[in-house]
């Protein structure tokens, strides 16, 4: 099992910058994607952003350009550093990890960003 903790939502007004951290602990062997997913209140939830074990990174329309995915190998965090935040950006963004390969899927329970004059 893989627990993982997510940290760094909350309110910020159009045109600010959040960082959203999420530290994997326990059974922590062979992960090898780490990313991040949101899920806006009547919407599915969706892919913003991964990173894989060789660092290469993929990110879907609603962050490129604003959000850089980033990941520490040796303390098992990613992290998800977004600017220019606009009011669409509101939602729950998950953590999310898979393990060896795909075989095992985690989620964090969630962090909310609202963004809001």
């Amino acid at each position: 099992q893989v627990q993982l903790v997510e940290s760094g939502g909350g309110l910020v007004q159009p045109g600010g910058s959040l960082r959203l951290s999420c530290a994997a602990s326990g059974n922590i062997d062979s992960i090898s994607t780490m990313g991040w997913y949101r899920q806006a209140p009547g919407k599915p939830r969706e892919l913003v952003a991964h990173i894989r074990r060789d660092r290469t990174t993929y990110y879907t329309d609603s962050g490129k350009g604003r959000f850089t995915i980033s990941r520490d190998y040796a303390e098992n965090t990613v992290t998800l550093q977004m600017n220019n935040l606009k009011p669409e950006d509101t939602a729950v963004y998950y953590c999310n990890v898979l393990q060896w390969g795909g075989v095992y899927e985690y989620w964090g329970q969630g962090t909310q960003v609202t963004v809001s004059s």
